[in-house]
């Protein structure tokens, strides 16, 4: 790795060769390694598993790029015990899981699952600074690290009161605030549903995105 706190060009293109990162609906089978999750999906996958250990999230480690919580990532059923027997993290309740996933929301941090095969093993809880595959988008325009999504976020600008609380939560520049005006770019959303969260007029929702 390289001195100093930001991910390398060649070192995300190494890291995260052969990775790919889809939202998706749970029960829908993707290819990628890789999805974002929104939090009724994590939940989802948390309330199955038989064994969930919290461990830190090696990026924020390696970058300290912010000052986002550090012992976010969740490993799950045969995941979390080799993670145990490394030493590399403790096993917590469902109850404490979940309790984490609401502080990694509140942070402003993105789920994203690694699967082996069709079942995800681990959830990181991500930020742009940190996290080489948020990074390898925003930063070097690897496109191709975070796919199109198949959820995305709707907006309904007849409830929205310009707050700008969702553009200050949104990493993807999907939504920004012009002479106070909330404007949002849907080609530029990852439906991870950080903007669902904080929105307090009910101006958004979650729904599948349309193929052409």
């Amino acid at each position: 790795m390289s001195k100093g706190k930001d991910w390398t060009k060649e070192e995300v293109r190494e890291y995260g060769e052969g990775f790919s990162a889809i939202v998706v609906p749970i029960n829908v089978t993707i290819k990628g390694k890789q999805r974002i999750l929104d939090t009724t999906q994590v939940e989802n996958l948390l309330r199955k598993a038989r064994k969930i250990v919290i461990s830190n999230c090696e990026c924020r480690t390696r970058v300290r790029g912010c000052d986002a919580p550090l012992d976010v990532c969740l490993f799950l059923d045969a995941a979390a015990e080799e993670r145990i027997s490394e030493g590399l993290g403790r096993e917590v309740t469902l109850s404490e899981a979940l309790a984490n996933l609401r502080r990694t929301n509140e942070a402003g941090l993105v789920q994203i699952a690694v699967a082996n095969g069709k079942t995800p093993v681990y959830i990181c809880s991500c930020c742009p600074c940190c996290c080489y595959s948020i990074a390898s988008m925003k930063r070097f325009g690897f496109n191709d690290s975070l796919m199109s999504s198949d959820m995305i976020a709707i907006q309904h600008d007849d409830s929205c009161n310009d707050c700008g609380l969702c553009a200050e939560r949104c990493h993807f520049d999907a939504r920004t605030m012009s002479n106070g005006t909330l404007l949002f770019k849907p080609e530029k959303c990852f439906g991870c549903g950080l903007c669902l969260s904080s929105c307090q007029s009910n101006a958004i929702s979650m729904g599948m995105r349309n193929k052409k």
